[in-house]
This record gives structure tokens, sequence and C-alpha cells, in this order.
């Protein structure tokens, strides 16, 4: 079965399960290959290779982590329009991308599956690392009320506002936790 996201609680503690750099692809984040096409429509399976690139126990720790963030640098997502690689994820418990930038489809992708895109700033980028744990106290009510959410890091306490840029449409469905989600509610 098509593997659906939760909503987005009023809350979110998550932990950063990988930091990567700039410029990384669809085929980063979900490889393509005869290996792996034959697994296209099991998602379990599939989602066993995210990030196998570069971090083959990616799988291993967002699954054990229960909600997960990735952090990335510019143009996170380049390179093709592969739902797969933001299926897989969420599917995995990824709750949000931290991110210098996006790259337009992948965002959208992001999106349509319930992961929140958050655009952060260079010194946000660096004071974050893998297994940093980050919180957002009121990450329902700042996505609805705000361009901004509210994230403090667990270690140092430290309060940052960071930015969401969603539409409206896009705002609801990351709330229902993806766009089917979204779908079923407004057919209720």
């Amino acid at each position: 079965p098509f593997p659906l996201s939760d909503e987005i609680g009023e809350s979110l503690k998550a932990k950063v399960i990988i930091k990567v750099g700039d410029n990384i692809t669809t085929d980063d984040i979900m490889p393509a290959g005869a290996k792996i096409l034959p697994l296209r429509s099991n998602i379990p399976a599939i989602s066993e290779y995210v990030f196998s690139k570069v971090d083959p126990s990616f799988p291993a720790k967002a699954k054990a982590a229960g909600a997960g963030i990735i952090l990335g640098g510019t143009n996170y997502g380049q390179g093709s329009s592969r739902e797969h690689a933001a299926l897989a994820p969420m599917y995995l418990g990824i709750k949000a991308v931290l991110a210098k930038s996006f790259a337009r489809i992948h965002r959208d992708n992001l999106v349509n599956f319930g992961i929140l895109p958050l655009t952060v700033k260079d010194e946000i980028y660096d004071l974050l690392s893998e297994d940093d744990e980050v919180f957002f106290p009121s990450i329902a009510k700042d996505i609805k009320g705000s361009a901004s959410v509210t994230m403090i890091g667990v270690k140092s306490g430290i309060e940052h506002r960071i930015e969401h840029g969603l539409t409206e449409r896009e705002m609801k469905m990351v709330l229902a936790g993806g766009m089917l989600n979204y779908i079923k509610t407004k057919k209720a």
C-alpha cells in the first residue's frame, strides 16, 4: 500500500539524521539503476537505498530516530523530478528538510509528501551537526500564522526563526501530512 504521512502535530522534536553539502541531487538521495528500478512500487524495500551513495547507514538511523531532519546546502534536490527522493525519506520518518536553498521540483515533491522544506541561513547550517536534536515548539501554529517557524537547538537552547515560504495551499498540504491527505480532507 502507498504510505501516507501523519499530520504535523502542534510541536515537533527531531534529530538531524544527515548533513550534506551543496548540489545534492535526487540521485544522491534516491539512486536509480537496474538494482533499484524493480523496487519502485515497493516503498519499504526502496527506502533501504536512501542516501546509500552518501551514508549507507541513513535508513537505519532514520528509522531509529522516529522523527528525522535532513540538513542540506544550496540547491538541495537538483537534477530530476524523482518523486521517490521525497517519498522514501517520508516513509523513513523524515519530517523536514532544512537547506540553504532547494531545487524547485524537489521542493514541491517534499511538500506533496508532507515533508516541511525550511530555508536556513549559513549560520544555522554551520551551527547544526548530524545527531543534533531540534525542537519546534509551535510548528503547526507557526506554519499557519507566519512565514517562519521557531526552532530551538536542544543542546544549545538557542532559538532561531526559519523561513518556510509556503503558499497557503502548500501550508494546508504540509499540515495535513501531504497532498493525498489534503485531498481526502477536502472531500470529507
